[in-house]
């Protein structure tokens, strides 16, 4: 039986571990999260009382968490694109890399979508500008950090890129990278033209009404 991933296509994480699936064309179950009564969400509940998501299950055992989704895809579904590198110092840095966007990119990011959407009572501007300033410092060290390469880590396309990729384009949507940034404006380019990401925004494309801040309309 294939693997069963429990996602919806419009969210940033479910979209990383998307783009392992499809870069190694590893076959799995789609099981849409569609709303809180749906076979779906009701099953994932049970699985996980955490209800986060994406949520993998494959061979009886439950998989929580992107990255480590990716690392058992890694272990069990290997293809011919290696996502984590077989020497161990470069493996760090693809997963330093991996934990940089998930935590300087993707959660400053969606500080500043959560505040849109709580009552204008809650709203919490200095933590929106702390948000918006990690954002800042975090382009401007990446920016430093991809001159010369081609994905995060280098040459070959790895975990990071996919931890990247759903990042730095919602990212884009709610705090502009702007001119300032070249090296990673290109990376970014570079990013949407891998179909397995391509894939993944054609696939969302439906959802970006739903985007608090207002989606932009270019990818």
């Amino acid at each position: 039986m294939p693997p069963k991933l429990y996602a919806h296509p419009f969210s940033s994480y479910c979209q990383k571990a998307l783009i392992a699936l499809y870069e190694n064309d590893t076959p799995f179950e789609w099981r849409l999260l569609e709303g809180p009564d749906s076979p779906a969400t009701r099953e994932l509940a049970a699985l996980w009382p955490m209800q986060r998501f994406p949520v993998l299950v494959d061979a009886g055992r439950t998989v929580v968490e992107a990255s480590i989704i990716i690392e058992h895809l890694a272990l069990h579904h290997p293809g011919p694109v290696r996502l984590i590198p077989g020497d161990p110092q470069a493996a760090l840095e693809v997963r330093m890399l991996d934990r940089f966007f998930d935590n300087y990119v993707s959660t400053p990011q969606q500080k500043i979508v959560f505040d849109r959407i709580r009552p204008e009572t809650d709203h919490d501007p200095y933590g929106v500008a702390q948000a918006r300033t990690m954002l800042d410092t975090a382009y401007a060290w990446l920016d430093q950090t991809l001159a010369g390469r081609e994905w995060a880590a280098g040459d070959a396309f790895s975990l990071a890129d996919c931890a990247a990729a759903p990042a730095l384009f919602y990212a884009d949507w709610s705090h502009p990278i702007g001119d300032a940034f070249p090296n990673v404006t290109a990376y970014l380019r570079r990013l949407l033209a891998r179909p397995s990401f391509a894939r993944a925004v054609d696939e969302a494309r439906p959802y970006r009404p739903l985007f608090p801040l207002g989606a932009l309309d270019r990818d």
